[in-house]
């Protein structure tokens, strides 16, 4: 899938994402934040979102999938529309400091997929997240 670039056959031919970089995309899902019951970044998620355009300049035969996510608080209509929003504003973010957007594509979820217990606030503040996963091109 990288006719480019060296990598595995085990990795469809592409090169094997490191470690590090795996972790601040891992790390993305908890430090990026926006204004409450909003889309709006706040300037704390900045630094790991230019980590992040700087993680795909590296692997130029990757695809950046975003997906957003909810807590189960509210309607879940709003909920789907809320974490579309915020995958696109992540996605806007990332365009914006030069990330090319065919190589990006982004998904809202709602309140599907919760990684933690809806019925405590930690749990909520978990599963209020998005995303950031490489795959070869």
């Amino acid at each position: 899938k990288c006719p480019l670039l060296a990598g595995p056959a085990a990795n469809s031919g592409c090169p094997e994402i490191k470690a590090e970089d795996k972790a601040v995309l891992d790390l993305a899902m908890r430090n990026v934040q926006f204004e409450t019951g909003s889309a709006k970044l706040l300037p704390a998620s900045f630094k790991v979102l230019d980590q992040i355009a700087e993680i795909l300049t590296r692997y130029p035969g990757y695809k950046l999938q975003i997906d957003g996510y909810t807590d189960n608080v509210g309607n879940a209509f709003a909920n789907q529309q809320l974490s579309e929003n915020r995958a696109k504003s992540c996605y806007d973010y990332l365009a914006g400091k030069g990330v090319n957007k065919a190589l990006m594509n982004y998904n809202g979820h709602g309140e599907t997929n919760p990684i933690a217990d809806n019925n405590t606030a930690a749990g909520r503040r978990q599963n209020r997240r998005v995303t950031f996963t490489l795959t070869p091109g």
